[in-house]
Protein backbone atom coordinates (compact mmCIF):
# COMPACT_ATOMS: atom_id res chain seq x y z
CA UNK A 1 0.00 0.00 0.00
CA UNK A 2 1.29 3.46 -0.90
CA UNK A 3 2.26 5.48 2.15
CA UNK A 4 0.17 8.63 2.37
CA UNK A 5 1.37 11.41 4.65
CA UNK A 6 -0.61 13.65 6.96
CA UNK A 7 -1.79 16.81 5.21
CA UNK A 8 -2.85 19.96 7.06
CA UNK A 9 -5.59 20.96 4.58
CA UNK A 10 -7.05 17.46 4.72
CA UNK A 11 -6.92 17.45 8.52
CA UNK A 12 -8.62 20.87 8.67
CA UNK A 13 -11.41 19.69 6.35
CA UNK A 14 -12.02 16.63 8.54
CA UNK A 15 -11.71 18.51 11.84
CA UNK A 16 -14.31 21.08 10.73
CA UNK A 17 -16.73 18.51 9.29
CA UNK A 18 -19.80 17.11 11.04
CA UNK A 19 -21.26 14.92 8.27
CA UNK A 20 -19.26 12.54 6.08
CA UNK A 21 -20.84 10.58 3.22
CA UNK A 22 -18.74 7.64 2.02
CA UNK A 23 -19.14 6.70 -1.66
CA UNK A 24 -18.11 3.20 -2.67
CA UNK A 25 -18.25 1.52 0.75
CA UNK A 26 -17.51 -2.20 0.62
CA UNK A 27 -18.74 -4.92 2.97
CA UNK A 28 -15.28 -6.55 2.71
CA UNK A 29 -13.17 -5.72 5.81
CA UNK A 30 -10.01 -6.09 3.68
CA UNK A 31 -10.96 -3.13 1.46
CA UNK A 32 -9.67 0.37 2.34
CA UNK A 33 -13.22 1.77 2.04
CA UNK A 34 -14.25 -0.52 4.91
CA UNK A 35 -11.33 -0.25 7.33
CA UNK A 36 -10.66 3.48 6.91
CA UNK A 37 -14.38 4.25 7.28
CA UNK A 38 -14.40 2.06 10.38
CA UNK A 39 -11.67 4.32 11.89
CA UNK A 40 -13.78 7.42 11.24
CA UNK A 41 -16.93 5.77 12.66
CA UNK A 42 -15.09 4.58 15.80
CA UNK A 43 -13.75 8.10 16.45
CA UNK A 44 -17.39 9.08 16.90
CA UNK A 45 -16.82 12.69 15.84
CA UNK A 46 -18.81 12.58 12.59
CA UNK A 47 -22.21 11.48 11.43
CA UNK A 48 -21.28 8.95 8.75
CA UNK A 49 -23.52 7.99 5.85
CA UNK A 50 -22.63 5.08 3.58
CA UNK A 51 -23.48 5.28 -0.13
CA UNK A 52 -23.43 2.33 -2.52
CA UNK A 53 -26.42 1.34 -4.69
CA UNK A 54 -25.13 -2.27 -4.68
CA UNK A 55 -25.61 -2.54 -0.88
CA UNK A 56 -28.55 -0.11 -0.46
CA UNK A 57 -30.80 -1.17 2.43
CA UNK A 58 -28.13 -3.43 3.94
CA UNK A 59 -26.03 -2.55 6.97
CA UNK A 60 -22.25 -2.16 6.94
CA UNK A 61 -20.46 -1.17 10.18
CA UNK A 62 -23.93 -1.02 11.78
CA UNK A 63 -25.01 1.77 9.39
CA UNK A 64 -27.72 1.41 6.75
CA UNK A 65 -26.34 1.91 3.25
CA UNK A 66 -28.11 4.50 1.08
CA UNK A 67 -28.39 4.41 -2.72
CA UNK A 68 -27.16 7.98 -3.43
CA UNK A 69 -26.05 11.30 -1.96
CA UNK A 70 -29.57 12.61 -2.58
CA UNK A 71 -30.79 10.18 0.11
CA UNK A 72 -28.67 11.75 2.87
CA UNK A 73 -31.18 13.64 5.05
CA UNK A 74 -28.88 16.49 6.15
CA UNK A 75 -26.19 18.79 4.70
CA UNK A 76 -22.96 16.96 3.79
CA UNK A 77 -19.58 18.39 4.73
CA UNK A 78 -17.34 15.75 3.12
CA UNK A 79 -18.11 13.35 0.28
CA UNK A 80 -15.38 10.72 0.78
CA UNK A 81 -14.85 8.80 -2.47
CA UNK A 82 -13.53 5.26 -2.97
CA UNK A 83 -14.16 4.75 -6.69
CA UNK A 84 -12.22 4.23 -9.88
CA UNK A 85 -11.12 7.64 -11.27
CA UNK A 86 -13.16 6.96 -14.42
CA UNK A 87 -16.37 7.14 -12.32
CA UNK A 88 -15.59 10.35 -10.40
CA UNK A 89 -17.25 13.06 -12.51
CA UNK A 90 -20.92 12.10 -11.87
CA UNK A 91 -20.11 11.83 -8.14
CA UNK A 92 -18.61 15.34 -8.13
CA UNK A 93 -21.64 16.66 -10.04
CA UNK A 94 -24.00 15.07 -7.50
CA UNK A 95 -21.93 16.42 -4.58
CA UNK A 96 -22.24 19.94 -6.02
CA UNK A 97 -25.96 19.41 -6.63
CA UNK A 98 -26.63 18.44 -2.98
CA UNK A 99 -24.46 21.31 -1.70
CA UNK A 100 -21.60 19.29 -0.18
CA UNK A 101 -18.60 21.35 0.92
CA UNK A 102 -15.69 19.01 0.12
CA UNK A 103 -15.04 16.08 -2.21
CA UNK A 104 -12.29 13.92 -0.72
CA UNK A 105 -10.77 11.61 -3.33
CA UNK A 106 -9.07 8.74 -1.55
CA UNK A 107 -5.68 7.51 -2.84
CA UNK A 108 -6.35 5.76 -6.13
CA UNK A 109 -9.56 7.71 -6.82
CA UNK A 110 -7.88 10.93 -8.02
CA UNK A 111 -8.96 12.29 -11.39
CA UNK A 112 -7.01 15.47 -12.12
CA UNK A 113 -9.13 16.39 -15.16
CA UNK A 114 -12.30 16.35 -13.05
CA UNK A 115 -10.59 18.24 -10.21
CA UNK A 116 -9.47 20.92 -12.68
CA UNK A 117 -12.94 21.14 -14.24
CA UNK A 118 -14.84 21.59 -10.95
CA UNK A 119 -12.26 23.12 -8.55
CA UNK A 120 -13.98 26.53 -8.70
CA UNK A 121 -17.31 24.97 -7.66
CA UNK A 122 -16.29 22.69 -4.76
CA UNK A 123 -13.24 22.09 -2.56
CA UNK A 124 -11.19 18.96 -3.26
CA UNK A 125 -8.93 16.99 -0.96
CA UNK A 126 -6.69 14.33 -2.52
CA UNK A 127 -3.31 12.69 -1.95
CA UNK A 128 -4.47 12.19 1.64
CA UNK A 129 -6.18 9.29 3.42
CA UNK A 130 -9.13 10.01 5.72
CA UNK A 131 -8.08 7.07 7.90
CA UNK A 132 -4.64 8.64 8.46
CA UNK A 133 -6.15 12.07 9.17
CA UNK A 134 -8.75 10.61 11.57
CA UNK A 135 -5.85 9.35 13.66
CA UNK A 136 -4.87 12.96 14.38
CA UNK A 137 -8.31 13.99 15.69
Amino acid sequence: MEEVQHRDDAFEALKNAKVVAVIGISSNPERPSYYTTEKVVKKGMHKVYLINPKYAGQEILGIEVLPSLKDVPEPIDIVNVYRNPAHIEPIVQEAIEVGAKVVWLQPGAENLEVIEKYRDRIQFVYNACIGVEAGYL
